[in-house]
């Protein structure tokens, strides 16, 4: 296809210095920068800014905030050697006066019944 000066601005195809390459791809490059953002800054397609990266050397490195990929065998055993998790959670008494009792899963039952025949004095 032929390029015509009367083509709408889509049609047309945008050159850019090997300065304004560098300056976009360290831009992109910099701390905390989004390849994204500074793509549609420059408006660029993402892909096109990978591909500067790539032809000024630049080699991809994992995310640091990923936690590394570990081998996972599944089997058809369901039985499970660890034992359930205690009970969690909190009970809270309110009585007629206002007061507030918090009651924590772990309470001892004993200690709990003292408490409630106490509050039926």
């Amino acid at each position: 296809m032929s390029r015509n000066d009367d083509d709408p601005p889509a049609l047309r195809r945008r050159s850019w210095s090997l300065e304004e390459k560098r300056r976009i791809v360290d831009e992109s490059l910099e701390v905390e920068a989004s390849i994204a953002e500074v793509a549609r800054r420059h408006d660029l397609n993402t892909n096109q800014l990978f591909t500067w990266r790539r032809q000024f050397g630049v080699v991809p490195t994992a995310p640091q905030d990923l936690a590394p990929i570990l081998p996972v065998t599944i089997t058809s055993d369901t039985t499970t050697e660890c034992s359930p998790p205690g009970p969690t959670g909190q009970m809270e008494i309110v009585l007629a006066e206002g007061d507030r009792i918090l009651v924590w899963a772990d309470v001892e039952t004993a200690a709990l019944s003292r408490v409630v025949k106490a509050l039926r004095r």
